[in-house]
């Protein structure tokens, strides 16, 4: 979802504090509403001697519960902020609903928290989850990241039966805190669960693992970026390099989104010696690039006037090039103001009032965001020319997130500028970012969409790999 200024509470007397105690302390819910898709909040209030303790947690994106970093109760108002994430709310009490405005990097939603405990919905299993006994053996396994502090990773290895030492392939997750099947609580989706269970009775081995800081690993997600992410599946090839029931001459990667970042970071250090490489809706361009093209395409799905999205486009596009190229913090926001000045001069109104009232503030905070500001300095394309192992390079043509049109090219060119002998580049009709069988790719379907994974991505896959090992 960093520290402010601590404030000094105000002296009220005891009855007031007991009255506003029993209102306030115990779980608010309410709903976060963005474009397509509804986040459920849970906010858990506790008094102490010295004001109020809070925790905030986002059920359907991850069983992780927040700190927060700061809580205060004053006349009827409630305020909270989590730094780590540039999260703040501020909101009115009134008979048991508090009713604001959530803010997380510059964007403002409205929210209002109910004060009553969160229910969690009944999740129907999606019918391509696996289910019964597998024709496969699945082992729980550990795994120690020596380059951090020696964090403990948790995953899953699943070896087919009656083959002696399969190929084996580590499954790399997209960006956001992932546990081992990659699940999308929100949309009720588990691909990696599907994928892994595809692959291997197609006589693959499959690890799959928790990202750190989830579900069984340890370690934190906050401050880490994608090289962070990098020695993590590093230490996860490692691993399979001490087992003796997988080929390990014939490790690879199957990296998703910003997996496929990950895996190219891995590849290019020839010691990991990796076999094979395929990459889902995997980005070959710039970072900004990725971020402003896919703010564009959201916004023409959700309806926004086409003259608005694309000054929208143009401005971030030049606002995260300029970060690229920026060592810091020093003389960033005169050139930023500079750079909204020349845009926004012959701007619509409108464009000009949603620019002026944020960006600079979001921008700023974007040297916060160790990820962040590492994925819009990176350009794929420097790492992906370097590949010579043989690479599938998939995205589905509807996919809204990483556009197709733009990073199927670029990853082509890339690996044919490297020299890369043996590569497939191929765009899969009518599939979404997660492989969907989709109609517009907007993320309001995901949750939708009863099919988790399609099975011509699936097959695909599975027989490429077998074409090669």
């Amino acid at each position: 979802m960093k520290t402010l200024l601590k404030v000094l509470i105000p002296f009220i007397i005891i009855s007031s504090q007991f009255l506003q105690a029993q209102e306030l302390t115990g779980e608010w819910t309410g709903n976060l509403e963005l474009p397509g898709v509804k986040y459920p909040l849970v906010l858990t209030i506790t008094q102490t001697d010295s004001g109020y303790t809070s925790t905030l947690k986002s059920p359907k994106q991850s069983p992780q519960t927040l700190p927060v970093g700061e809580t205060r109760f004053v006349n009827d108002s409630l305020y909270f902020s989590i730094s780590q994430f540039q999260i703040k709310f501020v909101g009115k009490l009134k008979n048991e609903s508090i009713t604001g405005q959530f803010t997380q990097m510059g964007n403002s939603f409205p929210l209002t928290l109910q004060h009553k405990k969160y229910e969690e919905e009944k999740i129907a299993k999606r019918p391509q989850d696996p289910s019964g006994s597998p024709s496969y053996k699945a082992e729980d396994v550990y795994f120690k990241n020596a380059t951090a502090d020696n964090i403990q990773l948790a995953g899953t290895l699943t070896l087919p039966d009656d083959m002696k030492n399969p190929p084996v392939a580590v499954l790399i997750s997209g960006s956001g805190g992932q546990n081992r099947d990659e699940e999308l609580r929100e949309f009720n989706h588990r691909p990696f669960l599907v994928l892994a269970d595809h692959l291997t009775r197609k006589g693959i081995a499959v690890l799959r693992f928790d990202d750190r800081g989830v579900g069984e690993s340890q370690g934190s997600q906050q401050n880490a970026n994608s090289a962070d992410f990098a020695s993590d599946v590093e230490a996860a090839v490692n691993y399979l390099k001490t087992r003796t029931d997988v080929d390990t001459s014939k490790i690879g990667f199957v990296g998703h989104s910003e997996g496929a970042l990950i895996a190219n970071l891995v590849i290019t250090n020839p010691k990991n010696n990796i076999a094979f490489f395929v990459s889902l809706a995997g980005s070959a361009i710039s970072g900004g690039d990725v971020l402003a093209s896919q703010a564009k395409k959201m916004a023409d799905l959700n309806g926004v006037d086409s003259t608005m999205s694309s000054n929208n486009m143009k401005i971030l596009k030049r606002i995260y090039d300029h970060i690229a190229t920026a060592n810091d913090t020093v003389g960033m926001n005169t050139a930023l103001k500079n750079i909204l000045a020349e845009e926004l001069q012959d701007a619509p109104e409108d464009v000009k009032k949603v620019f002026q009232s944020k960006i600079l503030t979001e921008t700023k905070n974007l040297f916060k965001n160790s990820w962040l500001l590492y994925f819009i300095k990176t350009n794929p394309a420097d790492y992906i020319e370097q590949i010579t192992i043989p690479t599938l390079v998939l995205n589905g043509e509807k996919d809204v997130q990483v556009l197709p049109e733009l990073n199927l090219p670029a990853y082509e060119k890339a690996l044919a500028r490297g020299g890369n002998k043996d590569y497939t580049v191929k765009e899969l009709s009518g599939l979404n970012h997660l492989f969907q069988t989709a109609t517009t790719g907007n993320l309001s379907e995901y949750g939708e969409i009863e099919e988790t994974f399609s099975p011509v991505a699936l097959e695909l896959i599975a027989s490429w790999i077998n074409q090669r090992f």
